[in-house]
């Protein structure tokens, strides 16, 4: 046993001197500051727990006793390939061949012979020289940005892009401007604004919030004249938009030298998980060697490698599934129309309805629930201030009578609102 003499001679050092020990914040306190300021906002975030998954259909586990059964209509599963029999079944297969994981950093021992067929394929679907595989679209837009950029360079972004790109340009050293949300004109006075130094111009492909598209015929322009960079986040494009499912790069007929890098992930329409950088061979290379999140992180098991191998291949082969898609899509957008529901301007399988205030959205969201739809209501800081929303994803799996049978329940929750939405605890929501 340890005495108090000998524990109050073991933290003497650290205590004597004339300095006095400074009176910082508690951060536990901080925290549940932060926490009561969400509450009071009605924008509290709580994790929804998936106990089974039958297609488009979820078992979740409410008040942690109680499951029940909703129709999923607020996932990234655009073709409906999470649950396909090949893509698990390779997963498997992979899995009872290779382990659970792959037992090291790409550069060290862990890149195997899965992750490289993978990066082939994909390099191959997109008509690129190279492709490099990461464990998430966040890591691999980090690496992007601190890999090509540094103090004194430049990264020029549309305001609404994904989180994941505005934080690589902080953490990579560079200037950072924003413009206005899809203006090409905005793009280029920024970029004149940062004459010195090297440049990237930086914009999600489709946006995950809104479901518009960026105007790249017109950024891969302003990209050109000023001397910069095009690089296009397609985590929401990719298997969705363009000839054989290419991507928004492809549907807007721009080559390798617009674009010279683009994302593509692997955990949206491809329903796997991790995401891959696909462009000209030269960058790639570089950030293979020198991307801190490539080198410092263990790579993807070489099961989930498997697994979205198999699903890029039904993706380009298997056509319908974007064809069913489209065919859903305007189907949703015709009768939610007609019902006067306040949809945002979409062509893609995200489709945005405007709430306004979190109440709303809430209250929306909520109803929805217990007519047995799952559609997250979606609030600052994930979008804008007084812009919240219901963002409603469609998928090839989802059938005619559940997509009109969503239209139906939110029309009617629409109609049972009262005036004044009163304030509501959270619902579950990303």
């Amino acid at each position: 046993m340890v005495s108090s003499c000998c524990l109050r001679s073991r933290w003497a050092p650290w205590r004597s001197g004339p300095a006095v020990a400074p009176e910082r914040p508690d951060l536990r306190t901080r925290a549940r500051d932060a926490r009561d300021a969400r509450t009071q906002a009605q924008a509290r975030r709580v994790r929804r727990t998936v106990t089974r998954r039958d297609g488009m259909r979820c078992e979740v586990l409410d008040n942690g006793r109680d499951t029940r059964w909703l129709l999923n209509f607020c996932g990234n599963d655009y073709l409906g390939l999470a649950s396909h029999y090949q893509v698990s079944g390779a997963l498997q297969d992979a899995a009872a061949l290779h382990g659970a994981g792959s037992g090291g950093s790409h550069l060290v021992s862990g890149h195997h012979a899965l992750h490289d067929a993978l990066e082939r394929e994909i390099a191959d679907w997109l008509q690129v020289p190279a492709a490099l595989l990461f464990g998430s679209g966040f890591a691999a837009n980090l690496a992007v940005l601190q890999g090509l950029l540094g103090e004194g360079d430049a990264c020029v972004q549309d305001r609404l892009n994904h989180a994941s790109l505005i934080d690589a340009a902080r953490l990579a050293g560079c200037r950072l401007r924003r413009y206005p949300h899809a203006d090409a004109q905005g793009a280029l006075r920024q970029l004149r604004t940062v004459p010195d130094g090297a440049a990237v111009l930086a914009t999600d492909g489709i946006f995950s919030m809104d479901g518009d598209v960026a105007p790249l015929r017109e950024l891969a322009i302003v990209a050109r004249v000023q001397h910069s960079l095009l690089y296009v986040d397609d985590a929401h494009g990719v298997g969705v938009l363009g000839p054989d499912g290419r991507g928004s790069v492809a549907d807007a007929r721009l080559d390798i030298d617009a674009v010279p890098l683009q994302l593509v992930t692997l955990g949206k329409a491809l329903g796997g998980c991790g995401a891959v950088l696909a462009g000209d061979a030269d960058l790639i290379g570089h950030l293979a060697e020198t991307a801190r999140p490539y080198i410092y992180t263990t790579a993807l098991p070489p099961a989930v490698a498997g697994a979205a191998l198999a699903a890029v291949r039904i993706a380009r082969q298997e056509h319908w599934r974007r064809e069913r898609l489209t065919t859903l899509v305007q189907r949703f957008r015709v009768r939610a129309q007609r019902r006067g529901l306040d949809l945002m301007p979409s062509d893609t399988p995200i489709q945005p309805l405007r709430c306004g205030d979190n109440a709303t959205a809430l209250a929306l969201s909520r109803a929805l629930d217990s007519a047995g739809f799952w559609v997250a209501a979606i609030r600052p800081p994930t979008v804008p201030e007084g812009q919240a929303r219901l963002r409603v994803t469609l998928s090839a799996a989802h059938a005619d009578a559940d997509v009109d049978a969503l239209v139906d329940a939110l029309a009617a929750a629409r109609d049972a609102l009262p005036p004044v939405t009163a304030a509501a605890p959270a619902v579950p929501t990303p």
